[in-house]
């Protein structure tokens, strides 16, 4: 419980330090930086998991509640675009098992799942039961999403003026009650039928889905107030600075090290891809940069509902891309594994 304390203040001394030097969104980037660098000089931190997940039903509320007919009818046309997330799974693999199993020695059940883009949990499950390094995927994985997560929010300034000032909904005070309860009855009811149903993703996939119905319905009217978008943001960039506690400077030189030098081949990939899919004029270019940047979906979603980006769109193709990490984990595994094996 003391571990869990002093991240909370380390992580609210982040936002405090953000706000103060007028940097962008302090309530995930602050949190995110303030308990990396804490990592760094060896504190005691951890993370408390039902917590962190009570938060990302927020995010899954937030999107289904902007789900309307018009916008389900429009995602039929989004099949060109989501036809190119298996293909960039697969471009992943291929250049990223070798990548760590020969430049940086890892073995193949380690380089395998140290290059799928999952979600980080998923990743480091499926990797523990095929005999992979737990140590060297957490440290891949978070340093995967928190260079994504920090990197883009700039990029999106930088290159589209995206106003990363706006405020993610309306104040509380202006919701009725009734609203609320509703939102808070989608977001817990939603988690639980969906983590009972064995679905991945429930904290965020099960609330999305039941407050889509609800709003398609008209009953649901609102997202949820800027309070509680804060909120998971704050818990949510606290929980990737975290998952460097206990780092040491061998894994730095090593995981870390490793981990950035991907990084950067996998926002080129993604680049590459926006570029192409703009080319052919099937996407708006900021809406594909989020779609298809390989961070955590849960990260993605609050940048996205921050520059009032597609959600719908973003959330599809991240949805499937997981998708398509989950279901062919060990299809791909053995395909890259006789791929590598042919090698010289």
């Amino acid at each position: 419980m003391i571990g869990y304390a002093s991240s909370l203040a380390i992580a609210a001394l982040g936002v405090t330090a953000f706000k103060l030097l007028q940097l962008p969104l302090p309530f995930l980037l602050g949190p995110i930086v303030a308990c990396l660098v804490a990592a760094l000089i060896g504190m005691p931190m951890r993370g408390n998991k039902l917590i962190g997940d009570a938060m990302r039903t927020i995010l899954g509320v937030a999107v289904g509640a902007t789900f309307t007919t018009p916008l389900l009818i429009s995602m039929t046309s989004m099949w060109p675009t989501l036809l190119m997330i298996p293909v960039m799974v697969i471009v992943i693999g291929a250049i990223g098992v070798p990548y760590f199993q020969r430049l940086w020695g890892f073995d193949f059940q380690t380089s395998y799942y140290a290059s799928m883009p999952g979600g980080f949990q998923d990743m480091v499950l499926f990797g523990e039961e095929a005999g992979a390094n737990l140590r060297i995927l957490s440290l891949v994985h978070a340093t995967r999403i928190m260079v994504v997560v920090v990197v883009l929010p700039f990029l999106l300034s930088w290159v589209w003026n995206a106003d990363l000032s706006n405020a993610p909904g309306a104040p509380a005070s202006t919701i009725g009650l009734p609203q609320l309860a509703l939102m808070a009855f989608c977001g817990i009811a939603g988690w639980q039928v969906a983590l009972r149903l064995g679905m991945f993703g429930a904290s965020i996939l099960g609330p999305l889905l039941l407050a889509a119905i609800f709003s398609l319905a008209g009953i649901l009217q609102y997202r949820p107030p800027a309070e509680a978008i804060w909120a998971a943001q704050f818990f949510i960039g606290m929980s990737v600075g975290i998952k460097y506690a206990g780092v040491t400077m061998s894994e730095i030189r090593t995981c870390v090290t490793a981990a950035l030098g991907f990084c950067v081949i996998l926002l080129l990939l993604t680049v590459v891809f926006a570029e192409v899919i703009f080319w052919f004029g099937l996407a708006p270019a900021m809406e594909t940069i989020l779609a298809f940047a390989p961070g955590g979906q849960a990260e993605l979603t609050v940048l996205a509902l921050i520059v009032g980006a597609d959600m719908a769109f973003v959330v599809a193709h991240h949805v499937l891309r997981i998708f398509v990490v989950i279901l062919g984990a060990p299809l791909f595994a053995r395909f890259f594994r006789s791929w590598a094996a042919k090698q010289p």
